[in-house]
C-alpha cells in the first residue's frame, strides 16, 4: 500500500512519518519536495504522479491571527487545496485522511460538541477549516476527517516552552483562563490516525468525521500553572512559581482573530467505532515537558 502524507515538516506530519511507515510503502512531502498546497495545479500532479491508496493531509495554514488579513491565501490551502485533494482520491479510490479543529463551532456553552453539532466559525481559520471539511464530503471520497484541539509536541514551538521562557524572565505571568479544551499532542494524533486508517481500510464504513483529542479539560491558565510546576519539581530554575501565574479573561488579551471559549469535544463516536479511548491531557504534557527538560 502505498500512502502519499503532506505537510511532512509539521507538528503532526512529523509524528505521521513515523506512525504510518508502519503501515506501507510511505511518500512524505512539503515545500521543499514542491509540494505547495497554493498551488493546486502542482498539488493534483503530485497526487497523480505516486497514484497512492491513501493520501494524509497534516498541511494547513494554521497562524490564526495572520489569517484575518490574508483570507484568500488562507482559503486556498485551508478549503481549496482539501476540494481538490477530495476529486482527486475520489478518482484514485484512494481514502484521504484530514485534519480539522475547534474552531469550526462558536465555542459557546460549556459541554463538550459531538461530530453533529451545528458549526458557526468565528474566524478566517475556523470558516476556511470548515469549507475544507464540506468541500471533502461534497467529493464523495472515502475519508478520515479528525477535528482537533490546541495541538503541541516537543518538537517546534508551543505554549509550554513560551510559559517556560517567561518564567524564567518575568517575576509574574498573566494567562487566559476562561477558554477550556484539552492540549492534544501530536504523537497521540499520529498514533490515532495509524489505528484509524488501519481499521478503515478494513471496513470502510468506519469512514467519516471524528473528534481526535486528548481526555479531560483544562484552561490555558491551569495549563500554565501545570507546566510550571513539573518544571520547578524537577529543578528547573525559574523566577515565577506557580502562585503567581495569574487568570485573565479572554477580553484583557485581545487578539485579531476570536478564540471559542469553549473548545470542549466529545470523543465519544472515536471511542464506540475504534475502541480507542485517549489518555488524559496531563499524560502527554508530562511525556513532552520531560522531553523538553532533558534537551
Amino acid at each position: 500500500m502505498k500512502i502519499l502524507l503532506l505537510g511532512k515538516n509539521g507538528q503532526v506530519g512529523w509524528e505521521l512519518q513515523r506512525s504510518l511507515s508502519l503501515l506501507g510503502e510511505l511518500i512524505a512531502l512539503d515545500l521543499e519536495d514542491g509540494c505547495d498546497l497554493s498551488d493546486s495545479d502542482a498539488l493534483v500532479a503530485n497526487v497523480r504522479s505516486h497514484a497512492p491508496q491513501v493520501i494524509v493531509n497534516a498541511a494547513a495554514h494554521t497562524a490564526v491571527d495572520k489569517a484575518e488579513s490574508e483570507p484568500e491565501s488562507v482559503r486556498l490551502i485551508n478549503a481549496e487545496a482539501p476540494a481538490r485533494l477530495g476529486l482527486e482520491a475520489k478518482a484514485l479510490g484512494a481514502i484521504l485522511v484530514h485534519y480539522s479543529t475547534d474552531y469550526v463551532f462558536d465555542g459557546s456553552g460549556d459541554q463538550p460538541r459531538d461530530e453533529d453539532a451545528p458549526t458557526r466559525p468565528l474566524s478566517v481559520y475556523g470558516s476556511t477549516k470548515l469549507e475544507g471539511e464540506q468541500a471533502i464530503r461534497a467529493s464523495g471520497c472515502r475519508h478520515l476527517i479528525l477535528r482537533t484541539s490546541w495541538v503541541y509536541a516537543a518538537r517546534g514551538a508551543n505554549f509550554a516552552k513560551t510559559m517556560l521562557k517567561l518564567a524564567a524572565e518575568r517575576d509574574q505571568l498573566k494567562v487566559i483562563a476562561d477558554q477550556i479544551g484539552a492540549p492534544t499532542g501530536a504523537e497521540l494524533l499520529a498514533d490515532l490516525t495509524a489505528h484509524m486508517l488501519r481499521a478503515t481500510l478494513v471496513q470502510p464504513d468506519l469512514a467519516g468525521t471524528y473528534h481526535a483529542v486528548a481526555g479531560g479539560e483544562t484552561n490555558w491558565h491551569a495549563y500554565a500553572k501545570f507546566v510550571i510546576e513539573f518544571a520547578r519539581a524537577r529543578g528547573q530554575v525559574l523566577r515565577v512559581t506557580p502562585e503567581q501565574v495569574l487568570p485573565i479573561p479572554t477580553s484583557d488579551y485581545p487578539t485579531p482573530a476570536k478564540r471559542p471559549l469553549n473548545s470542549r469535544l466529545s470523543t465519544a463516536k472515536l471511542q464506540q467505532h475504534f475502541g480507542l479511548t485517549p489518555p488524559d491531557w496531563r499524560v502527554g504534557v508530562e511525556r513532552m515537558l520531560a522531553e523538553i527538560l532533558q534537551g
